[in-house]
C-alpha cells in the first residue's frame, strides 16, 4: 500500500517510473492512492487503470474479506494537488469512507496523530478524525507529513500509520513499514 507522493511534481515520466517499478513488486496486491505532489492524477478526467496495480480515488475495493478506501485530499497545503478547504468541502470526502472499513488510506493525516511538522504545529484534519471515530477502521495509513513517520494505536485500536519514507528535506531516510493483517 502506496500512500501518496509517487512523484515529485506529477510530471507524466515520474509517474510511469513509480508506475514500473510499482507493478513490479513481488505482491499479490498493489495499492495505492495520489498525494498532493501528483497533479497528473488530480487532472485525470477518467478512471485510472494500470497492470495489476489498484488505484483508489475516494473510492474502496474488498480484497480477500478486508474492506479498504482510499483518498488523496488533503487540507489546504499550500497551491498543491488533492487540496480541499476545512469543514464541509472536506467533510464530503470523509463522509464517503464507508463504516465497514477495515483499512483506511488517506494521504493526510487525521488531527492529533503523527501530524506533527518540525515547527511543532499539528496539521492533521479534525474532520478526518470524527470520521474516523465512528468507522474505526482497524488500519489507517497515511503520509504527507514527513516528520510524522511511525506507528502509534488509538483507544478504539485502530492503528495508525504515517509511513512516509522521506523526511522533510525529501531525502529517503525511513524505511517501509511493514504489518501483517490477519482477518480472524
Amino acid at each position: 500500500i502506496h500512500a501518496g507522493d509517487v512523484s515529485g511534481r506529477g510530471w507524466p515520466t515520474e509517474i510511469s517510473n513509480f508506475l514500473d517499478w510499482f507493478k513490479d513488486l513481488d505482491y499479490k496486491y498493489k495499492i495505492f492512492i495520489a498525494g498532493n505532489h501528483d497533479f497528473y492524477f488530480e487532472d485525470l478526467k477518467e478512471e485510472f487503470e494500470y497492470e495489476d496495480i489498484i488505484y483508489l480515488n475516494d473510492s474502496g475495493i474488498t480484497i480477500e474479506g478486508i474492506n479498504i478506501w482510499g483518498s488523496p485530499v488533503q487540507p489546504e497545503f499550500y497551491d498543491w494537488a488533492f487540496n480541499r478547504n476545512r469543514g464541509a468541502e472536506i467533510d464530503k470526502h470523509w463522509q464517503l469512507i464507508p463504516n465497514d472499513t477495515d483499512i483506511l488510506i488517506t494521504h493526510g493525516p487525521p488531527f492529533g496523530y503523527l501530524d506533527e511538522t518540525a515547527q511543532k504545529d499539528k496539521v492533521g484534519c479534525v474532520d478526518l478524525l470524527k470520521r474516523i471515530d465512528i468507522v474505526k477502521p482497524k488500519v489507517h495509513i497515511f503520509g504527507h507529513i514527513h516528520e510524522g513517520y511511525g506507528t502509534t494505536i488509538k483507544d478504539n485500536n485502530t492503528l495508525f500509520i504515517n509511513a512516509s519514507v522521506l523526511d522533510e528535506h525529501y531525502k529517503m531516510m525511513n524505511a517501509p513499514i511493514v504489518i501483517e493483517y490477519s482477518t480472524e
